[in-house]
């Protein structure tokens, strides 16, 4: 069932959601399930309150929000952030904690003590202030105290800066374990998922918001949300603002104070207008890009090829097809922390240092001074008045502390209730299930089923209608291919060739014909019982629009089987097999020459080989690249346990000779040395001249099959398939 934007019905009775919540807000939990009062709307899992927070509100048949849009503030959104919070939130939050338990712990507790660092501050400033007004009023000027406050002052404010700095060291590693923690779920999750799940536009728009969400988690924010770990600073934002109220009041005894507090509230309104004073912990990226090395450079350019492989939608069939997940996800992993340690040492060598006084001292900031200073001419208004120099500065300082803090929170809060939706959209993305996966009880072992010879092949009336579309690409296939056999598919451009080739390769899903009971069986078993991980483990292919992998000659071949990409001879043994070696002999560094792809920008980074080693990219023109996945598809092909090979126009961009030597490398590698049949053989050809290397043909026409049998049989029938033959030869 196919989910279109505006769907009106947000309860998905989907196999994607394999673990449901119960109904009437009411969620499925070990703990005791809690109610909403007055439910209006039924949800039974994240999935449905994520979907319901993108309707419009008073508009229930309007489109749905785009991805990454702001929730309104309304009394439903509101309601569903908090089934969000109280049911998810708590757990999201426990497998984080559970990647550093002390550390976490302890970043709560810095947070909670360096909100209470402005207050001491402005009373340790106002102590100062007093004994120089005390100077000033007794006309003797003894500095003895002077000197000892603002020593104790001084002292006070490096412990400070050093507290800020283990805290701020502490809550990186942190910050990084959460990071690392959410992205890499997104990635492998992304790296599973397969071809008919991403067609569903609502799942799209799932897994945007859940990326959205897993990079809300980089330094510096952005999208308009704040990552989990930064909840933490509401209650410290709180807590600041309940101290700063609390010393407010236990000093405002008098008309004067409050007099002076009138005045203060005033003074404070241009300095709130004026734009915020950078951080003295802040650091630019132009500061961190140019610490980059060759090494971390060459890892953050790898780290995003991993995501690209992951994430762009061209090579997920090959991705799925070759097994390519856990390869990805530890070459990305590997980059990752690399890129990761070299930020945190550029942030270790911002660290305060002896070589000048204002990072000696950096808790010192010049705006505290300048406030101060401001408070002086109101000196000989105090004097007849109990209220203090220090008593104004206090008043001042903690009244624009609270009003930054009101700001900050508000600002803090409205980030967290958008970040809360995009929150759900990440745990309701880690439930997807591939829609490919049968159930457990219904899976089959494939390696049980395999016959000598390759795979039998029976499809009975299946269909396929492409989402968004209202005619089928295919309709009412029907075949028979024995172990062994070869097929070949012919027929005109845009016939459903290809779709029926990734129908047999399970990257798409087939429907039954109107009517009928459709049925597409390997082995004599269902094919939607077989894992397709499982099932992809024994074929191998070549798509017509097969992928160009921005990465060296190694890799663009070694993937076709992954567990062997370190293995060098086999690498060349495929590369030979697919009449390549002429292509490595021309390449600079042989198979460590980097191959570049049209339509990919890789990231450029200080120190990065984009800038110092550009000769080592090459490109290759289109027969080249054709051989490179030939060879990619002969690294699995030669196997003993890969029983299918499918050929998607294999030699469309070769010369008539060398279209015949792949063909026959197929034919060796499909057969014994005695010529005993090993692997059943697919492939789809324009010319008709490799057909008749097949025992079977296929024309197909509109979509369907309109004739099948041999080559002989065909032309005998004097059809469409011996017209086409007669125009080609």
């Amino acid at each position: 069932m196919q989910l279109c934007p505006g769907h009106s019905n947000l309860s998905r009775s989907m196999n994607l959601w394999p673990q449901p919540f119960s109904s009437d807000f009411s969620f499925q939990s070990n703990k005791p399930q809690r109610k909403l009062r007055e439910p209006q709307e039924r949800f039974n899992s994240l999935y449905d309150i994520w979907l319901a927070s993108r309707s419009v509100p008073g508009e229930p048949k309007s489109p749905l929000l785009v991805p990454g849009a702001q929730r309104r503030l309304t009394r439903k959104n509101t309601r569903l952030a908090y089934l969000v919070l109280s049911n998810y939130c708590l757990d999201f939050m426990k497998r984080l904690w559970h990647q550093h338990p002390t550390r976490t712990t302890l970043m709560m507790a810095c947070h909670l003590v360096r909100s209470l660092f402005p207050v001491f501050r402005g009373y340790s400033q106002a102590l100062i202030i007093d004994e120089v007004q005390a100077l000033i009023a007794s006309g003797s000027f003894t500095w003895n105290r002077l000197l000892y406050l603002a020593g104790t002052e001084l002292l006070r404010r490096y412990a400070e800066s050093v507290f800020d700095s283990f805290a701020i060291h502490n809550e990186n590693i942190v910050s990084g374990s959460a990071k690392y923690h959410v992205e890499y779920q997104q990635l492998k999750q992304r790296t599973r998922l397969d071809v008919p799940t991403f067609s569903d536009p609502l799942t799209r728009d799932l897994l945007l918001e859940s990326d959205l969400f897993a990079r809300s988690f980089n330094v510096g924010g952005g999208f308009g949300s704040i990552s989990p770990l930064d909840f933490f600073q509401i209650f410290a934002l709180f807590t600041e603002i309940v101290s700063h109220l609390f010393l407010i009041l236990s000093i405002t005894s008098s008309y004067t104070h409050i007099g002076i507090l009138l005045l203060s509230l005033f003074s404070v309104a241009l300095p709130l207008a004026l734009p915020y004073t950078s951080s003295p912990f802040s650091h630019s990226h132009a500061d961190l890009d140019s610490i980059y090395t060759s090494r971390e450079a060459r890892a953050a350019d790898r780290r995003e090829k991993m995501r690209n492989l992951a994430y762009n939608d061209c090579h997920r069939p090959e991705v799925l097809l070759f097994g390519l997940e856990d390869w990805i996800l530890k070459s990305w992993s590997s980059a990752w922390k690399v890129v990761y340690d070299s930020e945190q040492t550029s942030q270790c060598m911002g660290s305060p240092s002896l070589s000048n006084l204002s990072s000696f001292f950096p808790g010192i900031n010049p705006s505290d001074l300048f406030f101060a200073l401001q408070n002086i001419p109101f000196l000989l208004l105090l004097q007849t008045s109990s209220a203090t120099l220090g008593s104004l500065t206090l008043y001042r300082s903690s009244i624009q502390s609270v009003v930054f803090g009101i700001r900050s929170l508000l600002a803090t809060t409205r980030m967290v209730f958008q970040s809360v939706f995009l929150m759900a959209a990440f745990g309701a993305c880690m439930e997807i299930k591939p829609k490919l996966e049968p159930e457990i009880e219904e899976k089959v072992d494939y390696h049980g089923t395999r016959l000598k010879g390759g795979v039998s092949i029976r499809a009975r009336n299946i269909s396929y209608t492409y989402p968004g579309c209202t005619e089928p690409a295919l309709k009412n296939i029907n075949l028979t291919l024995e172990a062994g056999e070869t097929l070949a598919i012919v027929g005109y451009n845009g016939s459903g060739k290809s779709t029926l080739a990734n129908i047999l390769l399970r990257i798409y899903d087939f429907d039954p014909s109107p009517g009928q009971e459709g049925q597409l069986l390997i082995n004599d078993v269902d094919i939607r019982k077989f894992d397709p991980v499982d099932y992809h483990k024994h074929v191998s292919a070549v798509f017509q629009g097969f992928s160009k992998f921005n990465s060296t000659l190694r890799e663009n071949v070694g993937i076709g089987s992954i567990e062997r990409l370190p293995h060098r001879p086999s690498i060349e043994d495929a590369l030979d097999l697919a009449r390549a070696g002429a292509i490595v002999d021309a390449l600079p560094q042989g198979i460590q020459t980097i191959l570049q792809c049209p339509g990919y920008e890789t990231l450029s980074y200080p120190g990065s080989r984009n800038q110092h080693t550009t000769n080592q990219v090459h490109g290759l023109s289109g027969g080249e690249w054709q051989r490179i996945a030939i060879a990619r598809a002969f690294m699995r092909a030669k196997h003993p346990d890969t029983d299918l090979l499918v050929f998607d126009e294999p030699t469309s961009s070769l010369d008539a000779h060398a279209q015949n030597q792949i063909f026959n490398t197929i034919h060796r590698l499909s057969r014994d040395d005695d010529g005993t049949c090993l692997k059943t053989v697919v492939f789809i050809t324009h010319r008709l001249s490799t057909a008749r290397r097949a025992d079977k043909v296929a024309m197909m026409e509109n979509g369907t099959i309109t004739e099948f049998g041999t080559h002989e049989e065909l032309l005998k029938k004097k059809g469409s398939y011996a017209a086409l033959y007669d125009q080609a030869v």
